[in-house]
Parts: structure tokens; sequence; C-alpha cells
């Protein structure tokens, strides 16, 4: 699963993780990204000493053996994490989805997190090249789901993401347990309070109209719009 940040993308690993088949991995690249690129995080040395630096072994295994011997091993990447000079051929490996969200909502989350943000930081470019390539090795367009269409109906678009993906929707997919998880990456602390006191996509009022940002964060907002609307045009259905 493909997006930037501030996402529901943690939302959703859960989601998966709560599946009987599944197993999950939270930002694999991590590490390599700040590694490669000197990037200050939050938690910055916590997450170089957690993961691998090399994205080659990151790369290995992730196409090795599913853990605990799972039918489905769900990946969380954040498209920023994976550099041009990275590795790509890997990803056709997988089937690849898409997960997308308007700039504003995105923006607004992020910079509760971080005082400084980037159009790099939150995706849209990387998930844009992203695409295009899973577009060109498919032939056509892989699974998009909006964030606004999961939070509204969760089940339509959790089934129609899993038919699309040609696996089986399981209804524990709509609720989790609250709390930590031991796969979540140790920037947890830093990143998820929300999702950890969450137990479904419903545990928020969810309010995804256009917002009024800050003066700085409007050009970042109106460089990815087209990206976002672009993407969204392929967006599934829910499945009613």
């Amino acid at each position: 699963m493909w997006s930037g940040p501030r996402n529901i993308s943690t939302a959703m690993m859960r989601s998966f993780e709560n599946r009987p088949d599944c197993v999950v991995a939270d930002e694999p690249f991590y590490a390599a990204f700040l590694a490669a690129t000197g990037q200050d995080h939050p938690m910055r040395e916590a997450v170089l000493a957690s993961q691998p630096t090399n994205p080659q072994e990151v790369i290995e295994s992730l196409l090795g053996p599913v853990p605990n011997g799972r039918a489905v091993f769900y990946q969380k990447h954040m498209t920023h994490h994976m550099l041009r000079d990275m590795d790509r051929a890997w990803i056709a490996s997988c089937r690849n989805a898409f997960l997308i969200r308007a700039p504003e909502q995105v923006l607004m989350s992020y910079r509760a997190r971080r005082d400084v943000v980037t159009l790099d930081d939150v995706g849209y470019l990387q998930q844009a090249e992203l695409f295009d390539s899973v577009c060109d090795k498919l032939g056509k367009p892989p699974p998009v789901v909006d964030a606004a269409d999961v939070r509204a109906d969760p089940r339509a678009m959790l089934t129609a993401l899993c038919q699309a993906l040609d696996i089986p929707f399981f209804a524990e997919m709509l609720s989790w347990p609250p709390g930590p998880r031991a796969t979540d990456g140790v920037w947890a602390p830093a990143w998820y309070g929300a999702v950890e006191q969450s137990t479904g996509f419903h545990t928020s009022p969810v309010r995804e109209e256009r917002i009024e940002l800050e003066a700085r964060l409007r050009p970042i907002a109106e460089a990815a719009q087209p990206i976002y609307d672009r993407l969204k045009r392929c967006k599934l259905q829910a499945c009613l």
C-alpha cells in the first residue's frame, strides 16, 4: 500500500493486521530513507537503530517468505521513502494499491507533527511516479482508495479493495483493539497517538471538506492537488 503520510495509512494497517490471514510491515524503508537523506525527523536515531539502512536488505525481507506463514503480507509504504536511486524493480513482484487523501487534510495533519513541511515531505510527486510505473507494468491502473471514502463507508470500500486485490474480505477488518502493536514502528510515540486510541475507522469525526490553510502551506496544496485529482479519477467505487 503506497501513500504519503497522514493518509489514514496506520488505520489501514490496523485493519489488515486484524485479518486472521495477514501479517504487516510498517514503513520498512524509513531508516534507509533517513540514512540516505540525512533528514531530521522525530526520533531519528531510534528509527535508524530499529531497521536496516541498506535498501537491498529491506527488499530481500519484503520478497522473502511471508512472516508467520500467513497468506497476506500487508506492507505499509510511504511514497517519499522510495528514493529515485533505490531499486524499484521489486515492486512488480507485489500487488500494489494506492491510498490517497485531499492535500489540505494531509497538510493540516502533518503540520501538527512537524513545523517544517515541503512538497516532498507529503509524497504526492513520488506517489504519482510510482503509480505511473505500476500502470505501465500492469497495462491498467492499480487499485486506488480515497481516505475519505474509507472513512465514509469502511465495509464497502474495504470489500472493493479486497476484490481488486483478489483476496477475501473479512469483517474483522472493520474494527480492532485499541493500543500499540509490537509491529508498529519505533516512531509510533511521535505519530500514532490517535490511532492507538482508535477501535475502527469511525472513532473520530470525519471532516474531509476543503479547509483554509495558512499561507505558507497553500502553494504545497496547490502543487499536490492535480496529482490527487488525477489518481482520484481512478479510485475504486464502493461495493454495495
